[in-house]
This record gives structure tokens, C-alpha cells and sequence, in this order.
């Protein structure tokens, strides 16, 4: 189980490229990639930065709750879905490959199953 504190590092650290990752698409990639790739990259951005506000909240959940298993559960998926939705996408968007967009919607799912158990975690009364 990580610490609160190490949630916040990671939520602090996605966020941060969340940002970078919109301003490079921004700045160094529109009009030099087609509008549908240039469209998949700013979704990475934008869900990447939703994920790191996620990571903040299973931080808070973390430090106030005993069911810290389905916190620290939520957390790892909110990282799995950024890696694979997110890693996905901007792999297109900067190489124009669709070789990894088969793990995107297992990142979508990582996504849902995260909210699922952060959900769990605030009705649950366990671990």
C-alpha cells in the first residue's frame, strides 16, 4: 500500500505532464499531424489530467479511510488507465501508429474499474 503523501507525488507528477503533454500538442504538433491524431492527443491530455486529480482524491481518501486496500486499488488503476489510454494516444498522436490503440480501451476500463473502487471505498466499511 503506498502512503498518501506518495499518491499526491503521483497525482502532482501527472498532473505536471498532463500540462506539458496539452502544450506540446498545442504548440508543437497542430498542423503537422492530421486533426483526428492531434484530436487523440489532447483526449490523453485532458483524461491524463482528470486521472491526476483522481490520484489527489484517492490520496485524501487514503489519509481519512480504513478501507485503504479499495483506495490504494483505485489508485493503481487510475495509473494503469493513464499508461494505457493515455500512453496509447500519445503514441498516435506523436508517431502516427495505431500499434498500441488496441490497449486504449483497456485503459478505458482501468479508468471505470478505478472510479468503481474509489466509489467502494467511500460506502465500504472494510478493506
Amino acid at each position: 500500500m503506498l502512503a498518501p503523501r506518495t499518491w499526491i507525488l503521483l497525482g502532482a507528477l501527472n498532473g505536471l505532464l498532463a500540462v506539458a503533454a496539452g502544450a506540446f500538442g498545442a504548440h508543437g504538433l497542430e498542423g503537422r499531424i492530421p486533426a483526428a491524431d492531434l484530436a487523440a492527443f489532447r483526449t490523453a491530455a485532458s483524461y491524463q489530467m482528470y486521472h491526476a486529480l483522481a490520484l489527489l482524491a484517492v490520496a485524501w481518501r487514503a489519509e481519512a479511510s480504513v478501507a485503504r486496500t479499495s483506495v490504494n486499488v483505485a489508485g493503481w488503476l487510475f495509473l494503469s488507465g493513464i499508461l494505457l489510454f493515455c500512453g496509447s494516444l500519445y503514441v498516435l498522436g506523436v508517431t502516427a501508429s495505431r500499434a498500441l490503440v488496441g490497449f486504449t480501451p483497456l485503459g478505458g476500463l482501468a479508468f471505470i474499474a478505478g472510479w468503481a473502487a474509489l466509489s467502494w471505498s467511500a460506502i465500504g466499511t472494510g478493506k
